[in-house]
């Protein structure tokens, strides 16, 4: 991080940009690789069951935890940084008629607005590597949980000592790589807050298709909207190469996407 960044202004922008119509019309409405289809396998891998309590850490506009609510008849609560965000996640709840399972709040990750022990599940999907407090942000995780609870989680991982220099910019860390640390840094800040792993999983393949992706859309939209996408910020000579460097780096093992699963010992 610059040294002319601190934490509540680089919180601000990652906020920002993840409640921008930019981050929609490249991602959709899963903010993550793997969509909704990992965020499926992360709830079997947790054992989410019906009537169980599911707090959603940077929730975003809601996806994830209204799937659960919906699917899997989760009673959920989603916290998000963005007001953006929680508006737009707490509509969407009222659209799907969801709101007796579902309520959204305005919160940090480093300092949630809930109660401990509060939640048999913890989500918390491509957003660990833009908490600049990251064992903060666990611990509050774990004092989330019942004993027996389980932490799932999915993100981006990195050997940031291998990233090329157009993957270590703010944007980059908007973009979840900046700071993103090795699978076994992630299993080491469980293990440190008292949690105890269960389940670490790569999914590459995830990350690269999300790349394509973004690709595929940037190019199609540089055709139909690029007057729209330059106005909200997007550099059309400057998206290739970032894009390429983020292939080459899933390529030479520099970068991934993983899913790891920890429960908190019963007392």
């Amino acid at each position: 991080m610059s040294a002319h960044m601190d934490a509540q202004t680089l919180k601000a922008c990652c906020a920002a940009g993840y409640s921008s119509d930019l981050v929609s019309l490249l991602l959709g409405d899963s903010y993550h690789p793997g969509g909704l289809t990992l965020t499926r396998q992360l709830f079997d891998r947790v054992g989410l069951t019906a009537g169980q309590r599911l707090v959603d850490v940077a929730s975003g506009r809601g996806t994830s935890a209204l799937l659960a609510a919906r699917e899997y008849g989760a009673r959920v609560d989603g916290i998000d940084l963005s007001a953006a965000n929680v508006a737009l996640a707490t509509g969407a709840a009222a659209s799907a008629g969801l709101t007796d399972r579902a309520d959204f709040h305005l919160g940090d990750a480093e300092n949630v607005p809930l109660p401990e022990k509060c939640a048999d599940v913890v989500l918390c999907e491509c957003a660990l590597c833009t908490f600049p407090d990251k064992p903060t942000a666990i611990a509050e995780m774990a004092r989330l949980l019942v004993p027996g609870g389980r932490l799932g989680l999915t993100d981006v991982a990195a050997d940031r000592e291998r990233l090329p220099e157009e993957l270590t910019g703010l944007t980059a860390w908007i973009a979840c790589v900046a700071d993103a640390r090795p699978m076994t840094e992630y299993a080491d800040l469980a293990t440190t807050a008292g949690l105890r792993v269960l389940t670490t999983e790569p999914h590459t393949d995830a990350l690269s298709r999300m790349i394509d992706q973004i690709e595929a859309r940037l190019e199609l939209l540089r055709m139909t909207a690029r007057p729209r996408l330059e106005a909200l910020g997007v550099d059309f000579a400057k998206a290739g190469p970032v894009l390429g460097a983020a292939r080459a780096a899933v390529r030479d093992g520099a970068l991934d996407y993983v899913l790891l699963v920890a429960e908190k010992p019963c007392e």
